[in-house]
């Protein structure tokens, strides 16, 4: 299979594994997190976690920051207008989907996260 190099679809590729979902996770509760805690989070090797956060980075879900020994990460400021244009983009005529923010932690099947089109109330 060829790597696809639409910047959309690399993001959904770097969303659609569990572990790398627990650290955005694990950063939506934080204003930053260093690299070294998130083995705790993920349940996996430091080195795993390290290709992890790579393939969030490149897929610019992430951004990181150098602080001597210690890498920082936090959420890209533009993730959830990135996610917003993609979910509006395959939606029929391009109504607005209501997302809350990634630091809800809400979950499929959470019908308290954004789950109505604009102007229409979800169901009660």
């Amino acid at each position: 299979m060829v790597k696809s190099t639409d910047p959309d679809i690399q993001l959904l590729a770097a969303l659609a594994d569990p572990s790398r979902m627990e650290i955005l996770r694990e950063l939506a509760g934080a204003p930053e997190v260093c690299a070294c805690d998130f083995t705790d989070c993920c349940n996996v090797s430091q080195p795993t976690v390290s290709h992890h956060l790579k393939v969030l980075r490149d897929a610019g879900a992430v951004v990181s920051e150098r602080r001597g020994n210690w890498v920082f990460y936090k959420i890209a400021p533009n993730l959830v207008e990135r996610l917003g244009g993609i979910a509006q983009s395959l939606v029929p005529g391009g109504a607005v989907i209501q997302v809350a923010a990634l630091g809800s932690r809400g979950r499929a099947g959470d019908r308290s996260v954004g789950d109505g089109v604009r102007g229409q109330q979800p169901a009660q």
